[in-house]
């Protein structure tokens, strides 16, 4: 119920409002006490942080830096198979045949969320209500930013840097992004 509430913010280019979006995070938080655990996209507003901070212990926020523009391209290049959730990228790692999912020949959709002036609106709001969520942490001497645009260039960089938080992340194929 929460979720479809939820996808309709995201459908129209915004942002899920904050008590929404922190009783869906802390509620699937308090399960995971006893592990090391990384959150993508959450917090997203200094409300979000402050609830989060209150919930949590957070040792360290990782800010992946990366030109609006290049995640512009990503986003809008991206398509789906909606049965499987296979995921295709026009730019790097497109169907074989345009429009049309590798394995059973469906049709592909790109999500509401990824068409352009979806994603231009998101890319907006995440300019005003996000980046004072790196402010908050980085006064908090949480902060470690890492710049660039092709994720096999900043990945060794993160996860070096991980490494020196978590030192058991070295399983095996934790050093290959997916």
């Amino acid at each position: 119920e929460v979720g479809i509430l939820a996808k309709s913010y995201i459908d129209q280019g915004q942002l899920i409002p904050d008590d929404i979006m922190t009783q869906l995070m802390l509620n699937e938080i308090k399960h995971l006490y006893q592990y090391n655990w990384l959150l993508d996209g959450f917090p997203r507003t200094v409300a979000q942080a402050e609830a989060l901070d209150k919930a949590c212990h957070i040792d360290t926020v990782i800010d992946l830096d990366v030109p609006f523009e290049t995640i512009k391209c990503r986003l809008t290049a991206r398509w789906i198979h909606p049965a499987s959730g296979r995921v295709y990228n026009l730019e790097f790692s497109p169907p074989k045949v345009q429009g049309i999912d590798d394995i059973t020949g469906e049709p592909l959709v790109q999500r509401d969320d990824d068409k352009p002036e979806t994603v231009s609106k998101r890319l907006q709001a995440y300019d005003a209500q996000t980046k004072p969520v790196l402010e908050y942490y980085r006064k908090k001497g949480l902060l470690k930013s890492f710049s660039g645009t092709e994720t096999n260039k900043i990945w060794p960089h993160i996860y070096a840097f991980l490494q020196t938080k978590l030192p058991d992340i070295s399983q095996k194929g934790a050093a290959n992004p997916r």
